[in-house]
C-alpha cells in the first residue's frame, strides 16, 4: 500500500518594518482621550516577519512568537496582530480560522511600534491567505482603527503623520541613514507616557500641533544631508519618558559624546535612537552604549525601509 504524506498547509509570510519618529509633536489631550500628533516617521530595517497558515474550518485562531523578547509578547486577543485577524475576517465575512507566527526583530515595548508592525504584517498575510481582495486603501482603513501607528507600518518608508498619527503623506527623503538604537529590557508603558507629558505641559500644550518647526528636518531628508537631519530630531513625549526613566539622560550623553549626529528618544520610549555618520559609525556608538553599561541591547540598521510586504 502506497502511502501519500498529507499536503502542507498553504501558508503566507509578510515583514512589516519597526520605526522611528524623526519629529514628534503632541497637543492636548482630547475630549475622547486621544492626543492630537503631527510626526514625522521613517521605517528602519529591522522586521516583524508573520507567518499567517491556513489551518482547519472552526480551529479558531493561534498565535506563537519567537525572537528576542518573545516572552514578552502575548499570544492572546491582547495582542494586536489577533485583532488585525478578527477585524479583517469580520470585514470580509469569513471565519478567523488561521495559525499566525510571529517573528520578533524589533524591540519589545521600545517606541519602535513592533506590535504595529505585526498587526500590519498580519493584515496582508491573510488578505493573501483568504484571498480577500481588498485594496490597500481598505487595509489602511482597518490599520488605522487598530492603531496610530499601524498604517505606517503598512506603507513605510518615510512620512508625515496626522490625527493621531494615521493620515499619512509619503515624504521624500534621499539616500540612506544609518541609525543606532539602545534597547532596554524593562518597557515603558505609553499610557504612562502621554499621562505624564499631561502633568508636565499643562494648559501649555497645544491644541493643535503642526510641522511649522519642521522645515529644517524636511530640508535635510530632501537633501539626504544626515548631519541636518541629526540637529532637527524632535521628541515631545522625551520629557515625560525621562522623567519616568530617568536613567535614559545617560543613554543620549553616551551617544552624544559617542560622536552621534542626534541622539531622541523613539517615540514614547525607552529606546533611544542615534543617527550616525555611517555604518561604522553606528557600530562605534553601540560599541560605547554597551561598554558603559547604557543599554541592554543594541541594534544596528538604516532607514528609510519599505513597508509591509510579501515574501516568496
Amino acid at each position: 500500500m502506497t502511502h501519500l504524506a498529507a499536503a502542507p498547509s498553504p501558508s503566507v509570510r509578510v515583514r512589516a518594518p519597526g520605526k522611528v519618529n524623526l519629529s514628534l509633536r503632541v497637543g492636548a489631550r482630547q475630549a475622547d482621550g486621544y492626543h492630537p500628533l503631527s510626526t514625522i516617521f521613517q521605517a528602519v530595517a529591522l522586521y516583524e516577519e508573520v507567518t499567517a497558515t491556513q489551518v482547519p474550518e472552526g480551529a479558531g485562531l493561534t498565535i506563537t512568537v519567537d525572537g528576542p523578547q518573545a516572552d514578552l509578547v502575548p499570544v492572546d486577543g491582547t495582542n494586536l496582530a489577533w485583532r488585525a485577524a478578527e477585524a479583517l475576517a469580520t470585514q470580509v465575512g469569513v471565519a478567523p480560522d488561521v495559525a499566525l507566527h510571529l517573528a520578533k526583530g524589533v524591540p519589545v515595548a521600545g517606541g519602535m511600534a513592533g506590535g504595529s508592525a505585526d498587526a500590519a504584517a498580519t493584515l496582508v498575510a491573510c488578505d493573501a491567505l483568504w484571498q480577500t481582495g481588498l485594496s490597500r486603501d481598505d487595509l489602511s482603513a482597518l490599520a488605522a482603527d487598530l492603531g496610530s501607528d499601524v498604517p505606517f507600518a503598512l506603507l513605510g518608508h518615510t512620512a508625515v503623520g496626522t490625527g493621531r498619527g494615521h493620515l499619512l503623506t509619503p515624504a521624500m527623503a534621499r539616500g540612506e541613514f544609518h541609525w543606532v538604537f539602545a534597547a532596554q529590557a524593562e518597557g515603558l508603558s505609553t499610557p504612562a507616557v502621554y499621562g505624564r507629558f499631561d502633568e508636565l505641559a499643562g494648559p501649555d500644550a497645544d491644541d493643535d500641533p503642526g510641522l511649522a518647526e519642521d522645515t529644517a528636518l524636511m530640508q535635510a531628508l530632501r537633501a539626504g544631508d544626515a548631519h541636518g537631519l541629526g540637529q532637527a530630531l524632535h521628541n515631545d513625549l522625551q520629557p515625560a519618558a525621562l522623567s519616568l526613566r530617568p536613567e535614559l539622560e545617560r543613554t543620549l550623553g553616551v551617544a552624544t559624546d559617542a560622536g552621534a549626529l542626534g541622539a531622541v528618544v523613539s517615540g514614547s520610549g525607552p529606546t533611544v535612537a542615534a543617527l550616525a555618520r555611517s555604518r561604522q559609525h553606528a557600530l562605534a556608538i553601540a560599541a560605547s552604549w554597551t561598554a558603559e553599561g547604557a543599554a541592554d541591547s543594541v541594534w544596528c540598521t538604516s532607514g528609510p525601509a519599505h513597508g509591509a510586504r510579501l515574501l516568496p
